[in-house]
């Protein structure tokens, strides 16, 4: 029995540890180490963890000892027991979060247009160059709305930097490439994960798939999602897809 009240109170310090680290700087240690990979997700290793806190939890709220010496204990016990199998619950049950790595859909209005969202970021220098380059910026601001599968400036530095320029003076082309990165309407991730394919503006369509527990268009992965704009949504991808 000792062994097990040794065992119940490391995962309670792991599951105390973790929620305090969430809690002060939104880093989810759990997430990191089971390589689910951002604050939030869930993967069967993590839900393995989280559930082993939960039956820590159990173990000592059965321990009428530990009840009548560490009542304090207990109630932080009973806290984790709650936030552990809310977690826990979703990936156990086959949710899109316990395999799929994708945020959820943020609530929150943004006020700015995607180009104007974009700009915001910061990691978008090159694909803002190439919309306004490609004379698509009225376009992007127009009322949409429009999902948009945008490529990072480290994606763009994977066609090396002699073809970003020759696509940069090449207007036709460019506008042709960028607009295959812009479907109709408000496509969020839980909608990604349900389609197989949508049709872009330029035209043809583009493919969605899950690979290495991560969404992806084309095979480019989706790094980041749902991130809003007043007329539309951005999703991040890390690599630039190239119609036929």
């Amino acid at each position: 029995m000792k062994k097990l009240d040794v065992l119940a109170a490391i995962l309670l310090v792991v599951g105390g540890l973790n929620w305090g680290l969430v809690a002060l700087a939104k880093f989810d240690l759990v997430a990191f180490v089971s390589g689910a990979g951002r604050f939030g997700s869930v993967n069967a290793l993590g839900a393995i963890i989280y559930s082993l806190v939960g039956v820590a939890a159990l173990y000592q709220i059965a321990s009428w000892k530990a009840i009548q010496r560490r009542w304090a204990e207990v109630a932080v016990t009973a806290v984790l027991l709650a936030v552990s199998v809310g977690l826990a619950a979703p990936a156990l049950a086959g949710g899109s979060c316990g395999t799929v790595q994708v945020q959820a859909a943020s609530t929150v209005k943004s006020t700015q247009d995607i180009v104007g969202t974009a700009v915001a970021a910061g990691n978008f220098n090159t694909l803002v160059a190439a919309v306004k380059a490609a004379g698509l910026v009225e376009t992007l601001q127009g009322r949409g709305p429009f999902t948009v599968f945008a490529p990072t400036d480290a994606a763009f530095a994977k066609l090396g930097t002699a073809t970003v320029e020759a696509l940069l003076k090449d207007k036709a082309q460019l506008a042709k490439i960028l607009t295959y990165h812009v479907v109709p309407g408000r496509l969020l991730a839980a909608d990604v994960l349900k389609v197989k394919s949508a049709t872009t503006v330029q035209g043809q369509k583009v493919t969605f798939g899950v690979k290495d527990d991560y969404a992806q268009v084309n095979g480019a992965k989706i790094v980041s999602t749902d991130v809003p704009a007043s007329n539309g949504v951005i999703h991040v991808i890390d690599t630039v897809i190239l119609p036929k």
